[in-house]
């Protein structure tokens, strides 16, 4: 009896070990981080030029931060948001009905920002790991053409020229 509850409490302890694990690191997952050596406008020039030269449609620069100050009068760092569409991609993601569910991460969005350390830095969606969780047709868009896309337009800015 003594084994079976030491066994028990091993199991317990393992799946709050592993769930904990998942709790601290998921947003670690889901989302790439990495400074840029240029500035905010430059690292959006930048980003915009590699996505349009590899067929990528820029459907806007949304500027966050103006957005903040005209709602509240209160200023933050500089925030845009680059929303990107590769419409070949987006067919073959949107012609299913049980794929069509994905058009809440569409389009791809890249965000560049300023923390108070005074560097830029990019974040995007890991579109890999995203499309490894549905599985499929999105697995295939997302977890290949999309992710190895997204690595170019974040190696055009990984390090200054």
């Amino acid at each position: 009896m003594k084994t079976f509850i030491v066994f028990l409490l091993g199991i317990l302890v393992g799946v709050v070990g592993v769930g904990l694990f998942v709790y601290s690191s998921a947003s670690g997952l889901m989302v790439k981080e990495q400074p840029s050596p240029y500035t905010v406008e430059e690292t959006v020039a930048r980003i915009t030029k590699v996505a349009e030269a590899d067929g990528w449609k820029v459907l806007g620069i949304r500027k966050l931060h103006e957005s903040v100050k005209k709602g509240t009068g209160e200023d933050v760092l500089p925030v845009h948001l680059v929303d990107l569409c590769q419409p070949h991609h987006a067919k073959k993601m949107l012609e299913g009905d049980d794929t069509r569910v994905v058009s809440v991460f569409m389009p791809c969005t890249i965000s560049v920002y300023e923390k108070s350390d005074g560097k830029t830095y990019v974040c995007s969606t890991n579109a890999e790991l995203l499309g490894g969780l549905f599985g499929g047709t999105v697995a295939e868009v997302m977890g290949g053409e999309v992710a190895e896309a997204q690595a170019k337009f974040l190696e055009a800015v990984a390090k200054a020229d």
